[in-house]
């Protein structure tokens, strides 16, 4: 009997990366959004990752503190969706804190969605799907 081929790669997202300048104040800001609360009181770097639920993908921040050359430069495209189901007091939410709207709220057939910008300029993109 022949041997399954190895999946060398598996079909799973474990963390997204987020670059930033300020490890402090962007694990402050997404813990906010995402109503989590931190582990750490002043993570040090050069990563952070903040737990998403079981089964899901993490969001990882990271400052890059140790790498002498690194230049950040932020993502002027949606880095990764989030999920919500009232568009509106998501909209609300970042709104009251500060966060920059790149996008008012934009509703197509089956989904609603807004972009805005994290402390360092990467823009995330909030989206609630229509059954």
């Amino acid at each position: 009997m022949a041997r399954p081929a190895a999946k060398p790669v598996e079909n799973r997202v474990d963390t997204i990366f987020v670059h930033v300048t300020d490890l402090q104040r962007s694990v402050k800001w997404y813990s906010d959004l995402l109503g989590v609360e931190t582990k750490e009181e002043n993570p040090a770097g050069p990563v952070y990752t903040l737990d998403m639920g079981a089964g899901r993908p993490g969001i990882t921040l990271d400052n890059h503190c140790f790498e002498e050359n690194y230049t950040f430069i932020p993502s002027n495209q949606p880095l990764f969706n989030l999920s919500t189901a009232d568009i509106h007091e998501a909209f609300r939410h970042l709104s009251e804190m500060g966060a920059e709207i790149v996008t008012e709220i934009v509703t197509h057939p089956d989904l609603a969605e807004f972009s805005v910008k994290d402390p360092d300029g990467n823009i995330i993109m909030v989206c609630s799907c229509f059954s």
